[in-house]
Order: structure tokens, then C-alpha cells, then sequence
């Protein structure tokens, strides 16, 4: 018994070192690549995001200088679903030879532009743009730290203002852009590799003498008078008929920043006290749960069984009270046991994918250098996990003397993919409906049916046939003919109570670092402690596991036998507090105002709440289900 709060701490520590690690250092996703000077670098963009709305848009949806001709760049299916769409652009940038003013076209709005370009400003949304596999960065001074520099990812549209003197509102657009390129270069052979990629925007109106033509010069900015961009300039204002004259600058800085730590400006985690208090907080419960278990098993259960080995009459037992007197009915299968192992199944199936890709994510081969890996690992994680899906469901549903294995198999493979696909089907409508490039193509969707159609059902079948094949799971006690009347419970003993209260602790142990992951999705910034991630995953289990087996525990000493369901609804309860937090952090955190953005953040927030109860729930079951076989085959039955 010594042994597992030994084991628990090793664990930790070796968690601890690999947090430390997965901070500290990444492994790429792209292999270097070295420039020489005047090399051509090709500048890509990306979508349009906003926090205010949620919706991502292609690049050239706004009346963007446009290149002669647009390509598309490969994206993976993560790319597609996160809803990236990257194209080339007007820009030319040459490695280490500095540009200043360079014109990149001039356009007329009309009506319709100038109402596009007024929305995305009011919407708040940002431009995107990718060099060398770099997103492109806005450095901002922070007000509390003088050293200190913050950088969001993209820069806005344009912004909102008035001139001096009047209190009229107007739309500027960002329309010059100082570039700055961040290079590291190798002393002996000159050659450069980019490690960084920022910008800062102005809105100008730009001034010029005489007619508009390929060669005009302009006043406002000049390179041969070497004539730079200031704040002090006339914005440029978004109206009908207004011209508008896109230009931009690059310079190229030296930098001691390594190839292999460019990412760091992006990963920079200023808040690292704050994981390390949700994980000592987290712990503080595990220690708690672990001495109610250790309590159980060392006093009670020991003093009980040994109490219960020694009767030696019928009579002398039918005096005793509590859990022993119900194992003739602790493995009488539940109702809808079919559902159960469906939902045993799945659980099993999203357990081994999590964890798998929380693993690889923290060991570095996850990197956000590679956009789109870490969700098109887990999509293919979870195809290949039905294989487990399916033994589990299969094995569980031997045990209840069922015969009729496929009919499980085939709940197994689309009872749980099939309300996902359902709402993300209607979310993607809505998206549709509002022309945004987050809305997955039909040929993604089919390439989705297709992996579950294909690969998924076949891989449940095939674990299910192998499960269904092996010998039952032989229960360690006889089951009465006749069911044991149930007494009279107590009122904090009633099932609604006793699964609330469950659910508490398992989502108390996860809640910090899940604002986190919320912030990150929602405001689109980068998550890649995974290392933290992968400690409080740890915990999860724990927290789940125990407080599942100390409330079944005490049901079954109150002569309640009805556990299978308990157990698993017990700690996947904790599903609906994640998704009241999710409410919570809506209303206080985000400024969604659109009603179709509203419904897609509560729509994706639903599925990942029915994913963490089938998660949380599975883990609270198998603990529960270990532990009851633990105690009564300990027990003596004549």
C-alpha cells in the first residue's frame, strides 16, 4: 500500500521535467531554410479572424491589392478545419535588400467596397500573413513594464476615430505597412535565416503631384528623399469614391535569436505562476481524495472483510449492514446495459486519443510550425482508436451475457459520431450562410465520412469481433435469482444529489488550466504547454477515479447496488460544469455579439462537453468497476 503514493510522486516529477522540456524547446515542424542575399521571399496570407465574430474570411474577400495571378497553398485537413485559407500576395520581398514606399496598386472604392472594409473594421478583424512557415507579429509596449514587448498575431483592418475639432465618427484604413524581417546570419557562409516577421500598420493618405501613373511619385512618402511614414500623417478615411493607395516598407535587422527559438516570441508564457497554482491546487485535492480511498481500504474494508470472513452462521451475517449484504446483486446488470457499453466504448476511444496527442504534444512533435497538426492528429487518433472503442464496448457487453455483438458494434461506431457530425453539420450551414472560410468544402466533408465510413466502423468490428471472441469476464460473486429490495435513502444519498456534488471536484481540478484553453481557441492566441496540460491530465484521472470509487463506496453501504450508471454519470457530471464555466466565460471574457457567432460558440462548446463526459465518465466507471471486483473477491461466499 506504501507503494502507490510513491509512484504517484515519481510520476509527477517525471511530468514536472517533461514540462519543463516541452517549454523549453520544441521540435520543428519544417526543416531550416538558409538565403542568400537577394534570394526571393515569398510573402503568403491568410485569413481575416476577429474575436468579435468568430467567422474567418479569405484574405481577398476585402479589395485587397491582388497579385496577376492567385494560388492556393497545400493545406492539411486540421488547416481546413481551423478554416485557414493561404494564398500568395503582391508583396516582394528580397532577402537583406531593404525597401522603402514600394507601391503595390491604387484603387477607387465604390459603394460596395467601402461598406466591406466598414464592417471588418467595426468587426475588429485582423490581417494575417505567413513568411518562411512565420506568422506575421505586432509588437505592443506593455504599460506596466518598461523592457517588456507583447505581440498579437496579424494587424487590424483599420480603426475607428474622428479628426480634431469634431465628434463625428469615421473609418481609417491601416493602408501602409512597415515590415520589419528578423534575420540570423551565419558569419561564415552569409547565409540568413529568418526568425522573425513584424509589422507596424499607418494609415496614410497618400499624396502625389500632376495624374496617377505607373511612375508617379509620391509626396507623402519618397524613397529617394528617403521620406518615411509617420503617425503625424492624414489618415486615410474609408468613403465611397475615396482613393486609396496601399504601399509598403521592409527592413532586415541582424538578430542572436537562433533558428531553433523563433517560435519563443509566440510561446512566451508570462503566466506560469498561474499553471503552477492550478496544479498544486489540483494536487491539494488528489492528496485529499487519495486519504478517503487510503482510509477506505486500509481501515474499513480490511476490519470489514476480515469481520465477514470469521461469521460462521447465516444468521450472524444477515445482522450485518452495509455493502456486504448486497453482492448478490452488485453485478446484476443495469438497465439499457446496451447503452452503457456504447458509452464505455466511446469514452475508451476519446481516453486513448487524448492522451496520445497530449503525449506527442508535449514531447514537441505537435508545433504550431506545423498549422493544422495537432487537430488532424487527433482526427486520425481518433479513427484509429475505434479498435479499442469497439473490444471495450464488446467485452463489457459479453459480461452481461449478451449475444448479439454487431448490434453494439454498430451503436458503438455512430451513436457518439453521430451527434458530433449532426451539430458540426448545422454549425457548418450556418457558417455557409455567412460565406465565411471557416465553413468546411464539400470535399473535406466527404474526406471526414469517408475516414469514419471507411476506416472507423471497420477498426470498432474488427476490436469488437476480437472482444466478443475472448472468455468472459467471470463476476467474483454469484448473482441472486431475485432482486434485493433497495431501503430508503437518505436524501444526500439519492442519485441526482450524489452525481452533482461528483462532478465538482474532477472539473475544480481542471477549471484554471481550462480558461487557458478557452482564451487560446476564442482569442485565437497559441497554447503549447502541453507539458502543464499533460500533469493536469493526469490529475483528471486521479481526481475522477477517486471520488467515483468514495461515492460508490458509501451507496453501497447504504445497500444501493444500482452503481454501473452511477459511476459513470458520477464523474462525467463534471461535463456539466465545464460547459456552465463555458457560459460563464462567454459573458464576462468575449465580446460576441453576433446571434450566428453566439450559436457557434455554444454549439462547439457542446460538443466539447459531450466529449468530456464521455471522457471523465469512462475513467469514473472502470475505476468503480475495478474497485467493486477488488472488494468483493475478497469476501468469502458459502
Amino acid at each position: 500500500m506504501a507503494r502507490g503514493p510513491l509512484v504517484f510522486l515519481l510520476w509527477i516529477s517525471a511530468c514536472l521535467f517533461l514540462s519543463f522540456r516541452a517549454s523549453c524547446f520544441y521540435l520543428p515542424g519544417v526543416a531550416p531554410q538558409d538565403f542568400h542575399k537577394g534570394d526571393s521571399l515569398r510573402v503568403k496570407v491568410n485569413k481575416l479572424t476577429s474575436i468579435k465574430t468568430q467567422l474567418p474570411y479569405s484574405y481577398y474577400s476585402l479589395p485587397y491589392c491582388r497579385p496577376k495571378k492567385i494560388f492556393d497553398s497545400a493545406e492539411n485537413l486540421g488547416e481546413v478545419l481551423r478554416g485557414d485559407r493561404i494564398e500568395n500576395s503582391p508583396f516582394e520581398f528580397k532577402m537583406r535588400e531593404p525597401k522603402m514606399c514600394t507601391i503595390v496598386c491604387r484603387i477607387v472604392l465604390d459603394g460596395k467596397m467601402a461598406k466591406d472594409f466598414k464592417e471588418k473594421i467595426d468587426d475588429e478583424y485582423r490581417v494575417n500573413m505567413i513568411l518562411d512557415n512565420l506568422p506575421l507579429a505586432f509588437p505592443i509596449q506593455r504599460n506596466d513594464q518598461e523592457s517588456s514587448i507583447v505581440y498579437q498575431h496579424g494587424f487590424h483592418v483599420g480603426l475607428r476615430g474622428h479628426y480634431a475639432g469634431s465628434k463625428e465618427e469615421k473609418h481609417f484604413i491601416y493602408n501602409h505597412l512597415s515590415f520589419t524581417v528578423k534575420i540570423h546570419k551565419d558569419p561564415v557562409t552569409e547565409l540568413s535565416r529568418i526568425v522573425g516577421f513584424e509589422v507596424k500598420p499607418f494609415s496614410v493618405k497618400h499624396a502625389y503631384e500632376d495624374s496617377w501613373n505607373e511612375n508617379t511619385r509620391l509626396t507623402t512618402c519618397d524613397p529617394h528623399a528617403k521620406r518615411l511614414v509617420t503617425n503625424s500623417e492624414t489618415p486615410q478615411e474609408v468613403e465611397e469614391n475615396n482613393e486609396i493607395i496601399f504601399t509598403y516598407d521592409v527592413e532586415y535587422l541582424d538578430s542572436d535569436v537562433k533558428w531553433a527559438s523563433r517560435w519563443d516570441t509566440y510561446l512566451l508564457m508570462a503566466d506560469d505562476q498561474i499553471h503552477w497554482f492550478s496544479i498544486v491546487n489540483s494536487l491539494m485535492i488528489v492528496l485529499f481524495l487519495s486519504g478517503m480511498v487510503a482510509m477506505i481500504m486500509l481501515r474499513t474494508l480490511y476490519r470489514d472483510i476480515s469481520k465477514y470472513n470469521q461469521l460462521e452462521t447465516q444468521e450472524e451475517a444477515q445482522e450485518e449492514t452495509g455493502w456486504k449484504l448486497v453482492h448478490g446483486d452488485v453485478f446484476r446488470p443495469p438497465l439499457k446495459s446496451d447503452l452503457l457499453c456504447v458509452y464505455v466504448g466511446t469514452g475508451v476511444q476519446f481516453f486513448g486519443m487524448s492522451l496520445v496527442t497530449i503525449v506527442f504534444a508535449a514531447l514537441g512533435f505537435l508545433s504550431p510550425s506545423n498549422r493544422g497538426g495537432l487537430m488532424t492528429a487527433m482526427l486520425l487518433l481518433w479513427i484509429f482508436m475505434g479498435l479499442f472503442a469497439g473490444y471495450s464496448s464488446a467485452r463489457l457487453y459479453r459480461m452481461f451475457k449478451g449475444t448479439e455483438w454487431k448490434k453494439i458494434m454498430v451503436k458503438t461506431a455512430f451513436v457518439f459520431p453521430a451527434t458530433i457530425f449532426s451539430i458540426f453539420f448545422v454549425l457548418n450551414a450556418l457558417i455557409w450562410g455567412e460565406k465565411s472560410s471557416g465553413a468546411v468544402p464539400f470535399g473535406t466533408m466527404f474526406a471526414l465520412v469517408f475516414l469514419w465510413f471507411c476506416i472507423s466502423v471497420p477498426l470498432v468490428f474488427v476490436g469488437g469481433y476480437v472482444g466478443f471472441k475472448k472468455p468472459a469476464i467471470e463476476d467474483p460473486v454469484k448473482t441472486n435469482k431475485i432482486p434485493r429490495q433497495i431501503p430508503e435513502q437518505a436524501w444526500y444519498m439519492k442519485p441526482s444529489f450524489s452525481i452533482l456534488i461528483g462532478g465538482i471536484l474532477p472539473f475544480g481540478a481542471v477549471f484554471i488550466e481550462l480558461f487557458f484553453i478557452l482564451t487560446s481557441i476564442w482569442l485565437h492566441q497559441f497554447y503549447y504547454i502541453f507539458g502543464f496540460l499533460f500533469i493536469v491530465f493526469l490529475i483528471l484521472i486521479v481526481t475522477c477515479a477517486e471520488i467515483t470509487i468514495v461515492l460508490c463506496y458509501f451507496q453501497l453501504c447504504s445497500e444501493d447496488y444500482h452503481w454501473w450508471w452511477r459511476s459513470y454519470l458520477t464523474s462525467g457530471s463534471s461535463a456539466l460544469y465545464l460547459f456552465l464555466y463555458a457560459a460563464f466565460y462567454f459573458f464576462t471574457k468575449l465580446e460576441i455579439t453576433k446571434p450566428v457567432s453566439g450559436m457557434l460558440y455554444f454549439g462547439y462548446m457542446l460538443i466539447g462537453s459531450y466529449a468530456f463526459f464521455v471522457l471523465t465518465g469512462t475513467i469514473g466507471f472502470y475505476a468503480c468497476f475495478l474497485f467493486t471486483r477488488l472488494i468483493y473477491s475478497s469476501v468469502k461466499i458459502d
